[in-house]
């Protein structure tokens, strides 16, 4: 049993690590390609390798679409958080979006409470509180500079969160790796769609010129991590829990802490660190009170 907890450990940070690599290099190629594109490319070529992978597991049978309206659902809520993310991570240090991101199991809680009727405890309202406390703080310096556009990772969380609860209601229909698929193939074309509205839109920034070779190859990078990463996390759970593995999660956190100041020169003052700090307490905050399932935190790749 140790030595489950101790690999289930190992293959979650794993995995969190892939993911914050993949946040790196989408954030290497702002200014070179819109977020859009970089999106939209990413999940095209994650849903033809996952093709690729269930035509091998399972046949023709790993081809089934159960419960279309919840497929799409799903497809629009990682379309929508791949949006904000990878928009966001383009004009805001890394380490904020990522910190921003990380509210969406809260978020998860709240809306579950507001249209489940679940029970939130007393402790999860506080964490909930202190939560966006702290989103407020790291939001603080970058709304003064970019305005309404600082509030993109937050969307991002958002729509984490829908993902979050739609993958519950998904939850046993099909195998893992059919779920991812499917999420996939229906993510795909919104933001093929998403890509080409903002080339036609006229506005600078969202263009989609013809990219190098290099962009190709970064945007099949992120495709790759993503997937690796979002498997080694579900290997984990099924050698120990969710609880067991949740605080790995802030591995993303601190890369893209280092990445950010390493290679983009991004440092957070000492107001910022401590409104990252805030977000990462009350996730553990939850983390330590919560009796049911837990929800782990992660960006989306």
């Amino acid at each position: 049993m140790i030595q489950n907890s101790r690999k289930a450990l190992l293959l979650a940070l794993s995995g969190f690590v892939l993911l914050s690599i993949g946040d790196v290099v989408v954030k290497t190629m702002a200014g070179a390609w819109p977020g859009t594109a970089i999106a939209a490319l990413r999940y095209v070529i994650g849903a033809a390798g996952l093709v690729v992978l269930v035509a091998w597991r399972g046949g023709r049978a790993g081809f089934a679409f159960p419960r279309p309206w919840l497929q799409i659902g799903r497809g629009s809520a990682v379309a929508g958080a791949t949006l904000g993310f990878f928009l966001g991570v383009q004009v805001m240090p890394l380490a904020d979006a990522t910190s921003i991101v990380f509210t969406s199991p809260l978020i998860t809680a709240l809306l579950s409470a507001l249209f489940l009727r679940e029970r939130i405890s007393a402790a999860t309202w506080g964490a909930i509180v202190l939560a966006f406390a702290g989103v407020l703080i790291v939001l603080r310096p970058n709304v003064l500079v970019l305005g309404p556009a600082a509030l993109l990772p937050l969307g991002a969380a958002f729509a984490m969160a829908v993902l979050m609860m739609l993958n519950r209601r998904a939850a046993g229909t099909a195998p893992v790796l059919q779920l991812q698929l499917l999420l996939a193939l229906c993510a795909a074309p919104m933001l093929i769609a998403a890509a080409a509205a903002g080339h036609v839109s006229g506005e600078t920034a969202l263009l989609v010129p013809t990219p190098d070779w290099t962009i190709v190859l970064r945007c099949a990078f992120v495709a790759v991590t993503a997937t690796t990463g979002h498997w080694l996390i579900f290997r984990a759970t099924e050698l120990a829990s969710a609880a067991t593995i949740a605080p790995t999660t802030y591995a993303e956190l601190v890369v893209a802490a280092g990445a950010g100041a390493l290679l983009f020169g991004d440092y957070p003052d000492a107001v910022s660190v401590g409104g990252m700090a805030l977000i990462v307490a009350a996730g553990l905050w939850v983390w330590r009170s919560q009796k049911g399932p837990v929800v782990v935190a992660e960006t989306p790749d």
